[in-house]
């Protein structure tokens, strides 16, 4: 342990916060804050589903007739009904043949790869892809090669590089990446994997619920040219646990070969019916992705207006790139004071002299908000 070194100046502190008394507010429980109550501007949260009654109540019912955790693996006692049904509704709702669900979006993207790659796999990956989707490939024991992100040229060298070389290809891509707010082109990426006969998975996690057809995520209208697509309930649909979805002929390898779906407890009841109800709200509500990119448009024309720092984004993820970390751990702090909470993100997370304040534009955020945060920017020095 003594060998175990982390940098002072990365080192990270938890914190613990609870529920403020507006939908879009957190309360600060530490006690050396000089502002408890702040606009939560950071969590993934982006349809503010994690609070609705709804989606609350149908987690409470079926936890009363179905308990609160599944107990085990869903080969021994953990597969209840509930599983299933947001299984065939998912799948109906992206037209995909199977849906798996796992515990957490973690754990689908190392299946997901696994199921995937192995070590006779060659896994060409854009540079920006999830630590989760790295963790899987190193767990695969596949080649990594990465391209430079949304190249699409680098990524169609990479592929010739390795196509001869008598070892299946998996491309890895996000939809939106979470740290850029960018969007992948797949269509493009598509064409190309279809013109080299590779498989390719797409993570789905930040743009479900929000981006695509009805909030069905950007590769609904590709999903008959997509290998494998992830996806998480913990960010739009306000709940937790995550899932698979591919093909009948793919789900049912995972199910009998996969240990990251066969050695663990089940997704808890409580979270499953809660995912289940966010899914038909967001059926029910097709205005409130397009609504939400459009009030995302407003807020970066707003911060672009009011700062001197260029910002990313192309949808509900917008990043203010600082550059220093000193600097943005500055920035987080005046804002904390200021009322807001947007968190500094910096290495290893992001590349060096990249450091940023991360934004997630929410529904419930209001116009005062962005004034009142818009003001607070510019008056910082």
């Amino acid at each position: 342990m003594n060998k175990i070194k982390i940098p002072k100046n990365r080192l990270r502190k938890l914190e613990t916060f609870t529920l403020g008394q507006k939908p879009y507010e957190l309360e600060n429980l530490n006690p050396d804050k000089t502002n408890n109550n702040l606009v939560d501007l950071c969590s993934n949260d982006y349809l503010g589903l994690s609070r609705d009654k709804d989606v609350i109540k149908a987690s409470y019912e079926i936890s009363l007739s179905q308990g609160l955790g599944s107990g085990s693996s869903r080969f021994i006692t953990g597969s209840r009904p509930i599983h299933t049904l947001l299984e065939a509704e998912l799948a109906e709702w992206l037209n995909q043949e199977k849906v798996l669900l796992f515990p957490s979006g973690f754990q689908a993207n190392i299946a997901a790869v696994q199921g995937l790659a192995n070590r006779n796999s060659i896994v060409i990956a854009d540079k920006l892809i999830h630590n989760s989707l790295l963790v899987g490939i190193k767990a695969s024991g596949s080649k990594l090669v990465r391209f430079t992100h949304n190249d699409l040229k680098d990524l169609e060298n990479k592929i010739l590089k390795f196509n001869s070389a008598q070892k299946s290809i998996l491309i890895i891509v996000e939809s939106l990446y979470s740290m850029e707010g960018s969007i992948a082109p797949l269509k493009e990426i598509t064409e190309i994997c279809k013109k080299y006969n590779v498989q390719l998975l797409v993570d789905e996690a930040h743009a479900l619920g929000v981006l695509g057809p009805e909030g069905k995520g950007l590769s609904f209208d590709l999903s008959n040219e997509i290998t494998m697509i992830t996806g998480t309930f913990g960010k739009s649909f306000g709940s937790g646990g995550a899932f698979i979805a591919c093909n009948s002929k793919i789900g049912e390898y995972l199910i009998q070969t996969s240990g990251a779906f066969r050695y663990t407890t089940a997704l808890s009841p409580a979270l499953a019916a809660g995912a289940l109800k966010s899914l038909q709200k967001i059926k029910n509500n097709k205005e409130w992705g397009i609504n939400l990119l459009i009030a995302s448009e407003k807020w970066k024309r707003e911060i672009l207006r009011n700062c001197s720092y260029p910002i990313k984004g192309e949808s509900q993820i917008l990043s203010i790139i600082i550059g220093q970390e000193e600097k943005t751990i500055l920035l987080q702090k005046y804002l904390e004071k200021n009322g807001f909470l947007a968190t500094a993100i910096r290495p290893p997370t992001v590349q060096v002299n990249k450091s940023r304040i991360r934004l997630t534009i929410r529904r419930d955020l209001n116009l005062e908000i962005l004034k009142n945060f818009t003001s607070a920017l510019r008056n910082f020095k």
